[in-house]
């Protein structure tokens, strides 16, 4: 059969006609041919599938019949599978079953619970018992049971250890011990402050030893202690007991100057020591000065011994919770009014301190011994380390007084400018004219000018200066501590001045250009100290001091203020002339007197500024923010009046008139700008450039001025010399301006087209 199937090829049914051309066109013989012999070709084909089917015909029908058996056996299997599930549905046994094991497992389930509740409920029981017996107990005076039982029932209960999912049982139970807790306690605090008073008029402590409190009678202060410590709120309870000794004890006892006195007594009565007391006497002579210590350390010892004694009973465990309360805040005090003052204050008396540092060591073995301090902490041998480190202390308390100077001058300074001061010229180094004796006249370490700065600045620097010179000559501790008062002292003033003169940084004053002197002057005084004291340094320091990293920070505070004035005088200067219109109709007088009046606002401000500007600021800085200012207003003028689009000849007069009115008022303002040049050269900057060519839109309103009563063919001419174009005009502010002023004419347009010829080239 697979012969039948082979594609027919159009070519062997025209095999006598030539195809090699594929564009050729077939005929209408050829197309008919094609026609006849594919009829033939598929009567062949027919014929052959007939031949085949006829010679396997009982293959075939195998075939068909083994497909009918398939049938029946498939509709069988699908009877017999109804059958049973019919037979299922009917008798449903694994339900049954199933619901059986369900109930077995929910009985068993209420079964378990039952006795998971039922023990609960037992423990529960048991602790609402347990609290009720030690509240009962507490009540009726036996406090030990009553703190042993909540320290165990604070266990049983998990206080503390809480967690999420518990019954709501035992938070009711948390409640009931807290409260009971609490009771405690406050029970606790009564008994120590009926225990140990303070008696104001015999200025005595007095501890009692039996104690009443509450209806509770004849109790003793040993079994208050131990239910205490059972309940573990001893710290607590003791805390107003130790703020008691330590105001009216200790302080006393550390007293550097006029110490009090102690003596002890104890009163004996039948069943034995009733109460004890320490007595405060005022000292007999009110100039002891205890610069060995011993004296001081002899009183405290003999208050702590007196607490031992009577109040903790000589137990260890006692005395140690006390020490724990109350020896940060003692060792404060000791440090403070006795360690701290005799610090010496040259290192020539460093070696006297030495007797301090030893009795200071043996004052904290004697506390060690009576367990007052942890022999295994370090941490409370706080005055020891503080004795032994006094070359630390001495040099924190200079860098302390070195900031504490700083700050002073900083906060007091009023940035005034010297009265003696005189603005006949720039203040140059070694330019012949007579230096001002002022130290507020400053000499800039990397440049030829000097400027102004304020008596913050000044003393500030002088300070840093001795401070380092001190550096030169101190131990590496000492020095290091000294570097760093330095570096902070510095530092002051980029935290203290900018935030007390911010009101004054917002207005034209004198005194944001001191603070930009200052920072100017601060940002190269900085990158010289390491040259001048580096070498100097101890060889411990030297890799490590730097100052360097400071200066561009106070640079950049100087460039920030300095632009923050510039940017201030600006917009003041926009808002005045902001009330000229754009300086429109100025021949009416209304709008004339208007201008008029925002061209002379304009020029005070602008004067106002020099005033305050020239004879403060470095001539190169003086003519740069100058320059700056003058051409935002010149340029601001001028495009206004070049926006203008119809100008009368009247109006064009008077337009003129305000120009050279202003440029005349400016005259002193340009001529000092002149001659900050010319005593500026030897400055660092170029200034051999004129001044037309650092205010651009100087010459452009000038020219400008001139333009407004010029005839047409010479603003044309001008143009095409490019005198107009030097001036900073362009082609179309031109062409709108012959526009504004010129009617439409043969003239204006060959004119127009002749600039715009020129332009081209």
């Amino acid at each position: 059969m697979d012969p039948l199937f082979d594609r027919i090829n159009v070519r062997d049914l025209l095999s006598g006609h030539d195809l090699s051309d594929p564009s050729t066109p077939l005929s209408t013989p050829d197309l008919r041919l094609i026609i006849s012999r594919l009829e033939s070709h598929s009567l062949h084909i027919k014929s052959k599938v007939r031949s085949y089917l006829l010679s396997h015909r009982e293959d075939f029908a195998s075939l068909f019949s083994q497909c009918n058996d398939a049938v029946f056996k498939t509709s069988e299997i699908s009877d017999n599978v109804s059958g049973i599930l019919s037979l299922i549905s009917d008798r449903p046994i694994d339900v049954e079953i199933r619901k059986l094991v369900d109930e077995i497992g929910r009985t068993t389930k209420e079964a378990r619970e039952k006795r998971e509740m039922l023990g609960l409920l037992k423990i529960i029981v048991g602790i609402c018992e347990r609290l009720e017996g030690a509240r009962s107990a507490f009540s009726d005076g036996r406090l030990r049971f009553s703190a042993e039982e909540v320290k165990e029932l604070k266990k049983a209960l998990r206080i503390g250890d809480e967690e999420e999912g518990e019954p709501i049982v035992y938070g009711l139970l948390r409640k009931q011990w807290a409260d009971l807790f609490d009771e405690m306690q406050d029970l606790f605090s009564k008994f120590m402050e009926n225990a140990v008073r303070f008696e104001q008029d015999s200025r005595t402590i007095r501890v009692k030893y039996k104690l009443c409190v509450d209806k509770m009678d004849g109790i003793e202060l040993h079994t208050v202690m131990e239910a205490m410590d059972v309940a573990g709120i001893l710290d607590y309870s003791l805390a107003k007991a130790a703020d008691l000794i330590i105001k009216h004890a200790i302080t006393p006892a550390v007293s550097y100057g006029s110490p009090a006195m102690f003596a002890e007594d104890v009163n004996q009565g039948s069943e034995g020591i009733s109460e004890a007391v320490l007595k405060i006497l005022p000292s007999q002579d009110c100039k002891i000065v205890d610069v060995d210590g011993d004296a001081i350390y002899a009183r405290v010892i003999q208050v702590i011994k007196f607490i031992f004694k009577h109040i903790c009973f000589e137990n260890g465990s006692w005395i140690r919770s006390f020490g724990r309360l109350t020896w940060p805040r003692i060792s404060d005090i000791i440090i403070s009014k006795f360690l701290s003052k005799v610090v010496p204050e040259d290192a020539s008396k460093l070696v006297d301190f030495q007797k301090i540092v030893k009795c200071t060591s043996e004052f904290e073995f004697s506390l060690k011994e009576m367990m007052f301090l942890s022999a295994s902490d370090g941490k409370d041998y706080r005055l020891s380390s503080f004795s032994e480190n006094v070359e630390v202390h001495f040099a924190f308390r200079k860098k302390t007084e070195v900031l504490g100077k700083a700050r002073n001058l900083l906060l007091q300074c009023d940035f005034s400018v010297p009265q003696d001061y005189t603005s006949k010229g720039p203040l140059l180094k070694n330019d012949g004219m007579a230096i001002n004796s002022s130290n507020q006249v400053v000499d800039l370490i990397f440049s030829s000018e000097r400027c102004v700065v304020s008596k913050a600045a000044s003393q500030l620097m002088e300070l840093v200066h001795q401070t380092l010179q001190d550096v030169c000559l101190s131990s590496a501790r000492v020095a290091w501590e000294f570097y760093h008062a330095v570096r902070d002292a510095i530092l002051l003033y980029e935290a203290v001045i900018p935030v007390k003169l911010e009101r004054q940084l917002d207005s034209i004053n004198q005194v944001a250009i001191l603070m930009y002197n200052d920072c100017l002057f601060l940002s190269q005084e900085i990158l010289g100290l390491a040259f001048e004291y580096r070498t100097d340094f101890p060889d411990s320091i030297k890799e490590h001091a730097v100052f360097a990293d400071m200066a561009p920070r106070f640079h950049l505070m100087a460039e920030e203020i300095l632009q923050r004035q510039i940017q201030i005088v600006i917009f003041n200067l926009r808002e005045v002339i902001d009330g000229a219109d754009g300086f429109q109709n100025t021949h009416q007088m209304q709008q004339f007197e208007s201008a008029k009046f925002s061209i002379d606002q304009a020029v005070f401000i602008l004067e106002k500024v020099h005033i305050i500007w020239e004879p403060l600021l470095r001539p190169s800085t003086y003519k740069r923010s100058m320059c700056m200012v003058l051409e935002s207003v010149f340029s601001r003028i001028t495009k206004d009046i070049l926006l203008l689009d119809d100008l009368a000849a009247e109006e064009t007069l008077q337009l003129q008139r305000l120009i050279h009115m202003m440029l005349d008022n400016l005259s002193s303002l340009l001529k000092s700008l002149i001659s900050a040049f010319d005593s500026n050269e030897k400055s660092e900057e170029d200034t051999s450039r004129p001044i037309d060519d650092l205010i651009p839109s100087l010459r452009k309103i000038r020219k400008l001025g001139e333009l407004l009563d010029m005839p047409l063919k010479s603003i044309t001419s001008a143009w095409e010399s490019g005198e107009l174009m030097s001036c900073g005009f362009t082609i179309l502010e031109l062409k709108d301006f012959i526009r504004a002023i010129f009617a439409d004419s043969t003239l204006r347009k060959e004119c127009i087209w002749r600039i715009e010829n020129v332009s081209l080239y």
